[in-house]
């Protein structure tokens, strides 16, 4: 295989299997939180934050991934 088109292939693998998995957590957060909202509706800023928080770390992982495949594309 050319190393240009490697080159092409494996920064776009890496994005779009390191983005599949944080992705589906976001989503999981999301509905557990709104189920817990719906079974308690008193602490819904509380696990509003917690859901907030817990989203932020997911996200992170989808970003040190589109890090991780912008320093394999370049280098």
């Amino acid at each position: 295989m050319n190393p240009e088109i490697l080159k092409t292939i494996v920064p776009s693998l890496t994005i779009v299997l390191g983005v599949i998995f944080p992705a589906l957590m976001i989503g999981k957060i999301g509905t557990e939180a709104m189920k817990a909202i719906g079974r308690n509706p008193e602490a819904a800023s509380k696990i509003q934050t917690a859901m907030i928080l817990a989203i932020a770390f997911a996200e992170a992982i989808a970003i040190y991934v589109l890090v991780m495949s912008l320093i394999i594309k370049f280098t």
